[in-house]
């Protein structure tokens, strides 16, 4: 069985059968049938389909984001956030895919000769719990209109909400099954991987995880994104606005409990205005009120799980024990579910084990630095590459910057998000390929040359 349990209460709300062979076989079938179909539809007619998936989502709102917050924990304001940005990405692909997937023509020897974008087929998207929605959401839009179908294998603690999206699909009235979830554990992945109705693979989640969905698709060469893990770098220079850049660093620790890849997790400060930085940092920290992830006002939720609380405070403990200081926070909170305190550590070093692993949970790491060189000797110096923040009123020099740091996207005096328009991933150990954007629907598809004669003279 699968079983849905409140992490904030620890108490099952539902169970659900495996998918049998035959079902699995059933729903593959109907997968692989309905998109070919959907296949055959010219963009203009897929566009008013999106429309209704965004809907629908609009519609069942308040209930969708009730059901991500029973599941995983995170306040009832982000989970209603989290719905709106799914409708909010399929209007936005509903609009530009025409223009995505418009012809391009090139010039050369030819009576004609174009880029066409070609659907690839079936795609098994592998996704995680932190974001039950918005990590399915945001590759099924640019699947979808690209004339692909999608098959779902979610995380093994939110089935209701897999269910959930399948509902909206339904709803929205797409063809039966081109959207499907299936009800299985992570060992049957691979052999989903190999079926060769599934096209390609898009997966979220950890890196380990990642290398292994690489292998098996690279044996069945077979096409794929990963978006992994992170240890986002979190740069504040000497010249930055100190007191808009902790608000901010704030949010871009604590927000979803801290249980996001993009997430910054080390705040890497100059030393002339460390002090300042850190007086601010932890007085907001403080103001974080944990609790009930359905209260309002609540702004830090449960974790998703025991265990990834545990992994979380034995990750700080070590930190300490390594020389870290605990500025607040620290320890697991007493009674039922899977709640954690806001934590911030300074005088971080670069071999500690919260700077050296990815921190997946309310816990922050301030490391002091003498140089901008030096800030980005030590954002560059773990093996991920998915986001960076940038604090600086330079811009020229923060223009050179940027193409310093390792990273799939860089904010200058922002905070790392993924938006519909912008291509979003990561380079090194957190992934390749990009979702998102004019890219992130042109990965999953056939980008097909087409050469027209006679030749020119």
């Amino acid at each position: 069985m699968i079983s849905s349990i409140n992490p904030a209460n620890d108490q099952l709300l539902a169970e659900f059968a495996h998918h049998t062979e035959s079902d699995m076989e059933s729903r593959l079938s109907q997968a692989a049938k309905a998109q070919k179909s959907w296949a055959q539809l010219d963009v203009q007619a897929r566009r008013p389909y999106l429309n209704k998936v965004a809907a629908a989502l609009r519609q069942q709102k308040e209930a969708l984001a009730k059901i991500i917050t029973l599941e995983m924990g995170k306040p009832l304001s982000e989970a209603l956030g989290e719905v709106e940005k799914c409708a909010w990405n399929f209007d936005f692909y509903a609009e530009q895919g025409p223009n995505f997937l418009a012809d391009q023509v090139i010039a050369s020897a030819a009576t004609d000769s174009r880029v066409v974008y070609d659907p690839l087929g079936l795609v098994l998207a592998v996704m995680p719990w932190n974001y039950p929605f918005w990590q399915v959401m945001r590759a099924a839009a640019p699947v979808l209109i690209g004339g692909n179908g999608m098959v779902l294998k979610h995380a093994s603690n939110v089935p209701q909400c897999a269910m959930a999206l399948e509902q909206v699909f339904k709803n929205a009235g797409l063809p039966e099954g081109l959207f499907s979830t299936l009800m299985v554990g992570a060992s049957v992945v691979p052999r989903l991987i190999q079926d060769e109705r599934i096209a390609a693979v898009t997966f979220t989640g950890s890196t380990p995880v990642g290398r292994s969905i690489a292998s098996v698709a690279g044996q069945a060469l077979k096409k794929q994104v990963l978006e992994l893990g992170g240890s986002d770098p979190f740069i504040v220079l000497a010249d930055a606005d100190i007191e808009a850049a902790a608000a901010v660093g704030v949010k871009a620790r604590f927000q979803n409990t801290g249980q996001s890849c993009i997430s910054s997790k080390r705040f890497i400060v100059e030393a002339s205005v460390a002090e300042r930085f850190k007086d601010a940092f932890v007085a907001l920290t403080q103001k974080l009120v944990v609790g009930d992830p359905l209260a309002a006002g609540t702004t830090i939720g449960s974790m998703a799980r025991r265990n990834l609380r545990d992994e979380l405070h034995a990750q700080v403990v070590a930190s300490v024990g390594e020389g870290a200081r605990l500025l607040t926070g620290g320890n697991p909170i007493d009674g039922p579910g899977a709640f954690y305190q806001p934590t911030v550590l300074d005088h971080v070093t670069p071999s500690m084990t919260v700077a050296r692993e990815e921190t997946f949970g309310p816990a922050a790491a301030l490391m002091r630095v003498r140089s901008v060189d030096e800030a980005i000797e030590v954002a560059n110096g773990t093996p991920f590459g998915l986001g960076a923040s940038l604090w600086t009123r330079d811009l020229d020099r923060a223009r050179q910057l940027t193409r310093q740091i390792d990273s799939g996207a860089v904010f200058v005096n922002g905070m790392v998000a993924s938006d519909p328009r912008l291509p979003f991933g990561g380079t090194k150990q957190s992934g390749y390929g990009r979702e998102l954007g004019y890219l992130g629907l042109h990965e999953f598809t056939n980008i097909k040359t087409v050469w027209t004669g006679p030749a020119k003279a």
